[in-house]
């Protein structure tokens, strides 16, 4: 994950400013469906479009792991279907990931090239993975984590998020280290 000079400090921005939005402190769980429903993004389960097309339910039940989320675009209308076969944690990063792509500015792209292959760029997937941990765990929450006001289980509950999601924030930011040079300091 190589970022653009200032883009973490923009994303963490990003996050703090939607969640004052939606009247969230840095340390309040941040439900996506509401922050979809305030960004007029429509927000489709997998499961509701088994009647018009069945195949899909082969993803929720034989697959789950094939299919996480996706945006589609109607014109400039963003929707976002999530795989509703994934644990709510999941899903909450799934939908949260979505969103970010839709924050960030990224413009739609074809799912598949001519030949049928998946189009992908890690570039503004990595962009956008970042800006949801920023959404969904703040950097000061983290801080929060790692200084011991939670455990990674009651932040992950707290939060609403994986246990993975708590480790990989207090990772990325560095919290755990930033925190035990604080220590030291302190004894120094």
């Amino acid at each position: 994950m190589a970022f653009q000079r200032g883009f973490k400090t923009w994303a963490k921005q990003i996050a703090a400013d939607t969640r004052g939005e939606l009247g969230l402190s840095l340390f309040d769980r941040l439900d996506p469906y509401r922050l979809a429903e305030s960004l007029a993004i429509p927000v489709i389960r997998l499961s509701d479009l088994v009647d018009d097309a069945p195949e899909v339910a082969h993803l929720i039940t034989e697959e789950p792991e094939a299919f996480s989320a996706v945006t589609v675009f109607e014109g400039r209308k963003r929707v976002i279907v999530h795989n509703d076969g994934h644990a709510r944690v999941r899903i909450n990063s799934d939908i949260c990931h979505e969103i970010s792509h839709g924050l960030l500015g990224h413009p739609p792209t074809p799912a598949l090239d001519d030949s049928g292959c998946r189009v992908w760029n890690q570039d503004i997937e990595d962009e956008a993975s970042w800006l949801s941990g920023c959404l969904l765990v703040p950097e000061e929450a983290a801080m929060a984590i790692a200084r011991g006001r939670w455990t990674v289980e009651t932040a992950a509950r707290r939060f609403d998020v994986s246990a993975p999601m708590i480790n990989f924030r207090l990772n990325a930011t560095g919290a755990r280290v930033r925190v035990a040079r604080e220590r030291r300091r302190r004894v120094a």
